[in-house]
C-alpha cells in the first residue's frame, strides 16, 4: 500500500525515530507550522513498540525508578525550555541540596570527590590538597598546571592526552577516567575532546590553564550570588517530579494519535521527483516532502547510503557503546552506608565491572517511600560485551557481590529493575566534529532531508531537543519555500 498526498493536500514530513529526538522534532514541526501557517502532516514512526527511546520511568511499590536517563544539564537551556513549552517546567526539581557531592572508589573505598573539583580539575586548594584520592606526587603534578603552557598545535586532541598532559597520569586514571566514563560509558584515550569538553579546550586558550581559568569562574559566581536576593533557581541537575517520562508523555500529548506508528520499521528511503518515499517492513510505502532520521548513525547510514556514498561513510564511522542500569530497592535497615551523596564512580585501575552507582533516593525527592533506599548501578563501558553475556539474574548478582562491601548491604533487594541499552551510546571519538561537518555538507545535497539525535552534537536530552529544533527548522523551511 502506498500513502500519498495530492495536490492541495497538506504537505507531509515523516519522522523516523519515535525516541526524544524524534518526539521533539514532530512537536517543533507541528508547533513551527501553526506559526507559519503551514499545513503539515507529521507521521512518526518508531520500529518499537513505545515511544520515549530509552526514557523510561518504571513504578512498583512507590519505587519511581529510571530504566535510562534520570536527570539533564540545567546549563543547557534547550531542556528547560522543552519543559515551559510542555507546561511542565513547574515540575521540575533539583538535587537534594543536602547530598550534593559524589564519591570515588580508591582502593576498595569509597572517598569524596574535593568540593570544587570540577570533572578533570580542582577550583579550590584546601579540599584539593587533603583528599586521599590523589598520592603527593601526583597533588604536585596537578598544582603544577597552572605552569605548564598551552598546546600549540591546532586540531583536536583525545581526552586522555589533554589530562596527562595538563595534569598528569594519576589525574587521568583516578579522577578524569572514571567521570568520563560515567557520562559517556567510553574510553577517554578515543574520545574527542572538542566534541565532548571544549570548554576545557576554551579555558587552556584564554587562560592558559584550567586551574587559573576555574578559580576565575568560581570567584564570578560567588560575586554573582552575593549580590543575587533570590540565589540560583536550579541546580546543575534537573529532572521530573514523577520520572523522566513524564517529558515523553507531555510530548504524546502534542502529537495527534493517527500520527503515531509504533512497530513500523523504516526499511529503504528513495528520491522520487521532488519527493521522497519511504518504505516500511510491513510493506507499506509513505510519500513525503520531507523526511527527519532521528535514528542511531548506523540506522540513518542503512537509509541513507544509496543517496550519498561518502554519507554512508562518515555515518559509519560513528561508533556505539552499550550500557546496563540496574535499579535496587532496599528497606533502609538493609543498607549501612549513610548515602550522604548523590553516588560513586569507580575507576578502571579498580577492576571493577560496576562503571557507577548512583543514590537515587538521595540524589531526588520522592524516588523511594519513606524508610526505604533506592540505587541505580550501571555496568559497560570496556565490559559491556562482557556483561551483556550474562542473564539478568547473573549480571544482577554480579552487580549485589560488589556492591555489598562497598554500602554494607544486608539480604536480598526488595525490587531490582534491570534494563540493557546495546550499541545505544554515542561515541564521539577524535575528530568527531570534523565529521559531523562532513555530514552537514553531504545532508545539504538531500533537500528536504535532515538527521538529529545523540550521534552528532551531544548525548543528553537538552542537546537532543537543540538537534530536534534545528532539524524541524531546516525541514520547516524547506516546505515553506516548496510553496512559497
Amino acid at each position: 500500500m502506498i500513502e500519498t498526498t495530492g495536490s492541495g493536500m497538506p504537505r507531509r514530513v515523516v519522522v523516523l525515530g519515535g525516541g526524544i529526538t524524534g518526539l521533539v522534532a514532530s512537536y517543533r514541526l507541528i508547533q513551527g507550522a501553526g506559526e507559519r501557517g503551514l499545513q503539515l502532516d507529521v507521521i512518526v514512526a518508531d520500529a518499537s513498540d513505545r515511544f520515549g527511546g530509552s526514557i523510561e520511568t518504571a513504578r512498583e511499590a512507590g519505587f519511581v525508578m529510571e530504566r535510562g536517563p534520570d536527570c539533564f544539564l540545567s546549563t543547557k537551556p534547550e531542556g528547560i525550555a522543552l519543559c515551559r513549552d510542555l507546561g511542565l517546567e513547574n515540575r521540575l526539581t533539583g538535587t537534594k541540596s543536602a547530598h550534593r557531592r559524589s564519591f570515588i572508589l580508591r582502593n576498595g573505598r569509597l572517598l569524596p570527590v574535593p568540593k570544587g573539583f570540577y570533572l578533570l580539575a580542582p577550583s579550590s586548594f584546601l579540599p584539593f590538597v587533603t583528599t586521599s584520592i590523589f598520592s603527593p606526587l601526583g597533588k604536585l603534578r596537578m598544582a603544577m598546571e597552572i605552569f605548564i603552557p598551552p598546546r600549540e598545535e591546532e586540531g583536536d586532541e583525545t581526552l586522555a592526552s589533554f589530562v596527562r598532559r595538563r595534569f598528569g597520569r594519576e589525574t587521568l586514571v583516578r579522577m578524569a577516567q572514571p567521570m568520563i566514563a560515567g557520562i559517556y560509558s567510553a574510553d577517554p584515550e578515543e574520545l574527542s575532546l572538542e566534541a565532548t569538553m571544549p570548554q576545557f579546550h576554551e579555558m587552556e586558550r584564554t587562560h592558559g590553564s584550567i586551574i587559573r581559568a576555574l578559580r576565575k569562574r568560581m570567584q564570578k559566581e560567588s560575586k554573582r550570588q552575593a549580590t543575587s536576593a533570590s540565589g540560583p533557581r536550579y541546580g546543575l541537575f534537573l529532572t521530573l517530579d514523577s520520572g523522566m517520562e513524564t517529558m515523553v508523555d507531555a510530548l504524546l500529548e502534542k502529537i495527534p494519535a493517527e500520527s503515531l506508528r509504533p512497530n513500523t520499521r523504516a526499511v529503504s528511503l528513495r528520491c522520487e521527483g521532488n519527493r521522497w518515499r519511504v518504505g516500511f517492513d510491513g510493506g507499506e510505502d509513505i510519500e513525503a516532502d520531507a523526511v527527519c532520521l532521528a535514528l542511531p548513525a548506523n540506522s540513518a547510514r542503512n537509509l541513507l547510503g544509496e543517496l550519498s556514498s561518502n554519507l554512508a561513510d562518515r555515518l559509519d564511522e560513528i561508533p556505539y557503546g552499550s550500557v546496563a542500569t540496574l535499579n535496587l530497592a532496599f528497606d533502609r535497615s538493609q543498607v549501612t552506608h549513610p548515602l550522604d551523596g548523590m553516588g560513586f564512580v569507580v575507576p578502571a585501575i579498580e577492576g571493577r565491572n560496576l562503571l557507577a552507582c548512583s543514590f537515587s533516593s538521595s540524589k531526588f525527592v520522592g524516588r523511594a517511600p519513606e524508610k526505604k533506599v533506592l540505587l541505580r548501578a550501571f555496568v559497560g563501558g570496556s565490559h559491556a560485551e562482557k556483561a551483556f553475556a550474562l542473564s539478568d539474574d547473573e549480571m544482577t548478582g554480579q552487580v549485589m557481590e560488589e556492591l555489598r562491601p562497598l554500602l554494607g548491604i544486608r539480604g536480598e533487594p526488595e525490587v531490582a529493575v534491570l534494563s540493557r541499552f546495546r550499541g545505544a551510546m554515542a561515541q564521539y571519538r577524535l575528530g568527531h566534529l570534523d565529521r559531523v561537518r562532513a555530514i552537514d555538507e553531504e545532508i545539504e545535497n538531500l533537500p528536504g532531508i535532515a538527521v538529529a539525535g545523540s550521534a552528532y552534537r551531544g548525548v543528553g536530552i537538552p542537546d537532543c531537543a537543540a538537534s530536534a529544533g534545528e532539524a524541524a527548522s531546516r525541514l520547516l523551511g524547506y516546505i515553506a519555500a516548496c510553496v512559497s
